[in-house]
């Protein structure tokens, strides 16, 4: 029996269901009931009804998934598969912001702690982050945590002034207009995509700036054949599923997230051998992060 099959026969045995990134290796997307990006997970998180959730992704993901589905067991394979990003915004900080800003809204990217979900007003992922951002009273001050990039690029489609926590995601703050600009060269007939999490002048270059489950369907319903891929390598492997027969260009050098990486078909075995490790959250975290996510359905609803 191979793992994945051994994996199947594990899964079904104790109703679990696994979850994935679109970022996570490609055996991992192979063997998981659902491959999505952080909104579609946030939302399969919250409407799964099973005794067990495998999250395949970094922390903050699992931890979102607890918080939504408290009454399940979810197991993180690899507990140091995590985002450092979302280390860049403690909930300790994020208090002394409110003390000191009490008048700001508070808007947390999903890519954040659950303790630092706790402390902020209303969560978003890069899909509704506009969206989300337009629907907030004009007349109060917001405060964008932790990714500086993605809070600029809302603020220059919105025409708002946002107040930018000085976060980031070390893979898409390293793609540069260089590497854009060389692979437009190269493929001059490609549209270049981009995930917003991208610095804002790379941003500038993109044909559109989308989640990844944004690209993947925008690739798949284009009538255009030829596409530079300017996020997280690991899309490629849904893009080749999904977008058969079209033309894929990933920038160079390739963006490598190591983190989603680490969790392996041996990892997922052996969570569902032992049914850890488990993702455990004090009940008044998990009560007061998911209101902010809550607030965010809500809208995205």
């Amino acid at each position: 029996m191979t793992l994945s099959e051994e994996i199947l026969t594990l899964k079904k045995e104790c109703g679990a269901v696994i979850l994935a990134h679109n970022y996570c290796s490609d055996e991992v997307q192979d063997v998981a009931d659902f491959v999505g990006d952080s909104l579609q997970l946030s939302i399969k998180a919250r409407d799964v009804a099973a005794p067990v959730i495998v999250f395949c992704g970094v922390r903050f993901m699992a931890e979102t998934a607890k918080i939504l589905s408290p009454g399940s067991t979810v197991l993180h394979p690899v507990p140091d598969a995590g985002c450092p990003m979302a280390e860049m915004a403690t909930a300790e900080a994020v208090r002394e912001f409110r003390a000191a800003h009490p008048d700001h809204i508070l808007v947390a990217y999903v890519n954040s702690t659950a303790e630092t979900k706790a402390e902020v007003d209303i969560c978003v992922t890069s899909a509704n982050a506009e969206r989300i951002v337009a629907s907030l009273p004009a007349d109060r001050p917001v405060l964008f945590l932790p990714d500086r990039n993605l809070g600029a690029n809302v603020a220059k489609n919105l025409g708002r002034a946002i107040d930018l926590w000085p976060g980031y995601c070390p893979i898409h703050d390293r793609i540069t207009v260089e590497s854009v600009q060389a692979a437009k060269a190269a493929h001059p007939n490609a549209l270049f995509l981009c995930h917003p999490e991208c610095r804002p002048e790379v941003v500038a270059l993109a044909d559109h700036a989308l989640s990844t489950g944004g690209m993947l369907r925008f690739i798949a319903d284009a009538p255009e054949t030829e596409f530079i891929i300017g996020t997280e390598s690991g899309i490629l492997h849904r893009l080749s599923l999904d977008a058969a027969g079209k033309k894929l260009y990933p920038l160079a050098p390739l963006p490598v997230c190591h983190d989603m990486k680490k969790i392996s078909l041996e990892d997922v075995l052996q969570a569902l051998r032992t049914r850890t490790p488990v993702i455990e959250l004090p009940a008044d975290v998990i009560e007061k992060a998911r209101r902010p996510i809550e607030r965010m359905l809500a809208v995205h609803d």
